[in-house]
């Protein structure tokens, strides 16, 4: 990945809906080659998915819960399990398995608290939990999708 590329994942990580004749005139190419370098990009990974990003306020999701999880069972058949129970539940929009003091750390968004609790039952029926923590987000200060890439 040379210069060139680093900076067409810039432009199209910050706005997707550009036009290749866009992208190519930001990068100094014509449209072929810049064509062929998203291409390759795609190809290769880098570039996992071109979405939209919504408004979850504006969506009537205006909760985030940021959930941390102890299980108590760490068979490889159980922690398999419990992962992929959590990462079909529509609700939870980020699934990391941790190291330290914690094992598991997710972001929960739902329209409010009741809703939240429905949630937190069908976590908690998943297998036993040793501790689950929750911290309601009052305010968003930053949310970023797009990495930092030096060019």
């Amino acid at each position: 990945m040379d210069m060139i590329d680093k900076r067409i994942l810039r432009i199209v990580q910050k706005d997707a809906r550009l036009s290749i004749g866009q992208i190519a005139t930001q990068v100094g190419l014509s449209q072929t080659p810049c064509w062929k370098r998203l291409q390759r990009l795609d190809s290769s990974g880098v570039i996992k998915r071109r979405i939209a990003l919504l408004d979850p306020v504006k969506l009537g999701l205006g909760l985030t819960v940021l959930v941390s999880i102890e299980v108590g069972d760490h068979t490889g058949k159980s922690l398999a399990r419990f992962a992929a129970e959590i990462a079909a539940m529509e609700e939870v929009m980020e699934f990391y398995r941790l190291a330290g003091d914690v094992d598991y750390f997710l972001r929960v968004v739902v329209p409010d608290a009741a809703a939240f609790d429905t949630f937190y039952k069908r976590l908690i029926e998943t297998m036993p939990l040793k501790k689950v923590t929750s911290r309601f987000a009052l305010e968003n200060i930053k949310s970023e999708t797009a990495y930092p890439i030096n060019c």
